[in-house]
């Protein structure tokens, strides 16, 4: 039987008691000579009929093996240990400078600061529109024409009534003096005199009230011409030609004037009582008695392009919601601000003070509180706690927690660890770039925050 042993793991898998059973079951183990040396071959053992001879040989040929698995494993163990990595890199920068003013946003709607319900002020049958639906109108613009005729014929009557009433005093006149004359000459009774007095008195009143007649006649003549009490943009018709209207009850249609307009907002109550706050130390005036300026935007706009100012607040608060109305002042000469469109009005919220911002992208959450790396003695991360403002111009308006001489970690966040030491890399804080992020358009209603800042030095 011829054992082949392939490898030193062949060899080294062979303890003593393997060795042992080799000898047992081959009487004797002796090597080839046509080994690799001489003919190429694989080394082989053969069977001989010497146990002790055998058993010997496989000894010397397993510590052979094994001296040569000590002198591998030495040369592995002399490698020298690899050198340890060098420190992470990270982009670091000052904190930029800024004076900021907050400003406080709000959703509102807009509305008329006047709106008219056109009515008829005499009752008749509509002869004739003179205006087209949703035009612009002036002021005094001829709108509806009800039919005039019988005004005119009143006005007519009452004109014959006043001509009856001139006569009528004139002749009373006359009547008085010859009275007069003839109570001198005592040829009348005194009752008769006082008589022709009372009937001139009379014809004079006859005479006023005959006036009056004829003055309401005409404006009830004039009024069958409704004309525009407001310039204004105008709704459509609500009655067609040839309906009766009645007076004072029928409603033609509705002019509500677009320039300038209001916007109506709530506001908070705690917003209320920061804005007061605020008057009661000298840092911001109160909407109440300062027209503070106002920004507003409309759904299809990124920025706040529509200037105003307030000019009212009211004097409660909503018990239900907890909110107080504010209305502002806009103008809108291009009319394209309606009444009843939403926007976001933001006002101003403080005074000026020095602020410092940051990218959001080197702020790091923590439960409830926001963390910000910096790089401090040593090159080594520390970490501080921060109170932050709003966005002015894509960068975050930190209040407290960091100093204008701090070394933020701006980039690389995710290598700082605090204690550890770094290579801090100068790198300058620029505002994002224009479509990085999404427009405020883009965005729900913002809550009750907001910024405005001067550029950065």
């Amino acid at each position: 039987m011829t054992y082949i042993f392939r490898s030193q793991r062949d060899l080294s898998s062979l303890g003593r008691r393997d060795v042992s059973s080799i000898a047992v079951r081959s009487p004797v183990i002796s090597a080839s000579s046509n080994d690799t040396h001489v003919g190429g071959k694989r080394p082989s053992f053969q069977q001989s009929s010497s146990p002790a001879v055998g058993a010997s040989h496989v000894l010397r040929v397993l510590s052979l093996a094994a001296a040569a698995g000590l002198v591998v494993s030495a040369a592995g163990c002399a490698k020298k240990k690899p050198p340890p990595p060098p420190p992470p890199t990270v982009f670091v920068s000052h904190p930029l400078v800024s004076k900021i003013v907050d400003w406080d946003d709000y959703v509102g709607r807009f509305e008329a600061i006047n709106s008219v319900d056109v009515r008829p002020r005499v009752t008749g049958y509509l002869q004739s529109i003179a205006f087209t639906d949703g035009q612009v109108v002036k002021k005094g613009q001829l709108l509806f024409v009800i039919d005039p005729r019988p005004y005119q014929a009143l006005l007519l009557q009452a004109q014959g009534q006043e001509q009856h009433a001139v006569s009528e005093v004139s002749n009373a006149k006359i009547e008085l003096e010859r009275a007069r004359n003839l109570l001198a000459a005592h040829a009348i009774p005194e009752q008769q005199y006082e008589t022709r007095v009372a009937n001139e008195q009379q014809a004079e009143a006859d005479l006023t009230a005959a006036r009056a007649n004829v003055k309401t006649a005409a404006l009830n003549l004039g009024f069958t011409r409704v004309t525009a009490a407001l310039g204004g943009r105008i709704s459509d018709r609500r009655v067609a030609p040839g309906n009766l209207v009645t007076q004072d009850q029928t409603i033609l249609t509705n002019i509500t004037d677009l320039d300038p307009i209001r916007f109506t907002f709530d506001g908070a109550e705690s917003l209320y009582l920061k804005y007061e706050r605020q008057n009661a130390k000298g840092v911001r005036q109160t909407s109440r008695s300062y027209a503070n300026p106002v920004e507003i935007r409309l759904q299809d706009q990124p920025d706040y392009v529509i200037k105003g100012k307030m000019d009212f607040v009211d004097n409660t608060l909503d018990p239900n919601s907890g909110t107080i109305r504010g209305r502002a002042v806009v103008p809108n000469a291009n009319y394209i601000l309606t009444p009843g469109m939403f926007g976001h009005l933001r006002l101003l919220g403080s005074g000026t003070y020095d602020g410092l911002l940051i990218p959001d992208d080197c702020i790091t959450p923590q439960q409830s509180d926001q963390i910000v790396y910096v790089v401090g003695g040593g090159g080594k991360i520390e970490q501080r706690k921060v109170q932050l403002g709003p966005l002015v111009n894509g960068l975050r308006v930190v209040k407290s927690g960091i100093k204008a001489e701090d070394l933020v970690v701006i980039d690389g966040v995710q290598k700082a660890k605090v204690g550890i030491k770094v290579t801090a890399k100068p790198q300058k804080i620029t505002p994002p770039s224009p479509g990085s992020s999404p427009t405020p358009a883009d965005l729900p209603p913002p809550p009750s925050s907001g910024t405005f800042a001067a550029s950065p030095r």
